[in-house]
C-alpha cells in the first residue's frame, strides 16, 4: 500500500510567529495533527500567546516546544534554527509566518513605520530562510513555506503601502531562493492567503461590518477563510512529501479573490 505523502512523522518543523491569535498558530496544529514535533516561536512580548499555542499543541499529545526570539535580530534567528533543529542538526520543514501590518497612508506612514514593516516582513523573511536553508541545503531535503498574502500582486481597498511592499518582496524572495536551494533538494514556496476572520490581524473587522461584508462579497465563495479549517490543506501539500515537486510557487487561498 502507497505511503500516505501528506505523512510528517519524524519530521522536526520550525512555525516562526506562531503565537496564538494568528495563522501562525493554526499552521503548527496542522503539522502536529500529521505527525511533526513542531518548535513554535514568536516575540517575548508575545510570550503568553506563544505558551496558548504550546498547551494546545501538548493537549493535543503532539511533541513540541516554544521558543522566544525577534525576527529582526539575525543572532536571534540564528540561535533559533540552532534550538529548533533536532540533535543532528536537522531541520526539516520551516514555516515563516511572522509578520506585521500598518494601515496607514503613506504620507502619514514615517521612515521608521516603514522600515520597522519591511524589517519584520521581509528582512525577516530572508533571515530566516537563510539559516534554515543552510541546515536543509547540508541535508540535501527540506520544505520551506513563507506566507505573503493575497496582495503579493496586487493592492487592497485600505491604504498600506509599507504592508503591500513587504509582502510582494516576499513573493520574490520566494521565488529567488527556490531557485538558490532547488538543486539541494529544497523546496521553497509561498502561501497568499485572504481575509481569514476571526485572526489577530483581522479582529478589527468586528467593529466595521460594512466592511466584512464587502470582503466577504468581494470572494468567489461568497465567505471568508476560516483559520484551522481552510488553510491546513494547502500548507500541508507544501510542507510534505505530497508537494515535493513544487517550488518558487505563490499558492493563493482566497477563495477566488485573485482570480476576479
Amino acid at each position: 500500500m502507497r505511503n500516505d505523502p501528506f505523512d510528517l512523522t519524524g519530521r522536526r518543523a520550525l512555525v516562526a510567529g506562531a503565537a496564538w491569535g494568528g495563522l501562525g498558530a493554526y499552521a503548527a496544529l496542522a503539522l502536529a495533527g500529521r505527525g511533526a514535533e513542531v518548535v513554535v516561536a514568536d516575540l517575548p512580548s508575545r510570550g503568553a500567546d506563544l505558551d496558548a499555542t504550546l498547551g494546545r499543541l501538548l493537549a493535543a499529545g503532539a511533541k513540541a516546544r516554544a521558543l522566544r526570539f525577534d525576527v529582526t535580530r539575525q543572532e536571534h534567528v540564528e540561535t533559533l534554527v540552532a534550538h529548533a533543529a533536532d540533535p543532528d542538526g536537522r531541520l526539516d520543514v520551516l514555516v515563516n509566518a511572522a509578520g506585521v501590518m500598518l494601515r496607514r497612508e503613506a504620507f502619514d506612514t514615517s521612515l521608521e513605520e516603514w522600515r520597522r514593516v519591511l524589517d519584520v516582513n521581509l528582512t525577516g523573511t530572508w533571515l530566516l530562510n537563510r539559516a534554515a536553508g543552510r541546515r536543509m541545503v547540508a541535508a540535501g531535503r527540506g520544505a520551506i513555506v513563507n506566507f505573503s498574502t493575497v496582495y503579493a500582486e496586487r493592492v487592497g481597498p485600505i491604504p498600506e503601502s509599507a504592508y503591500y511592499a513587504s509582502k510582494a518582496g516576499i513573493a520574490n524572495l520566494t521565488r529567488s531562493l527556490a531557485a538558490e536551494f532547488g538543486p539541494h533538494g529544497v523546496t521553497v514556496n509561498c502561501l497568499a492567503p485572504a481575509v481569514f476572520y476571526p485572526t489577530e490581524m483581522t479582529a478589527p473587522l468586528r467593529d466595521d461590518p460594512e466592511r466584512l461584508a464587502w470582503f466577504e462579497a468581494r470572494t468567489m465563495l461568497g465567505r471568508l477563510g476560516e483559520p484551522g479549517a481552510d488553510l491546513d490543506g494547502p500548507l500541508l501539500l507544501l510542507a510534505s512529501d505530497a508537494g515535493r515537486y513544487m517550488t518558487g510557487q505563490v499558492v493563493y487561498v482566497d477563495g477566488g479573490w485573485s482570480a476576479w
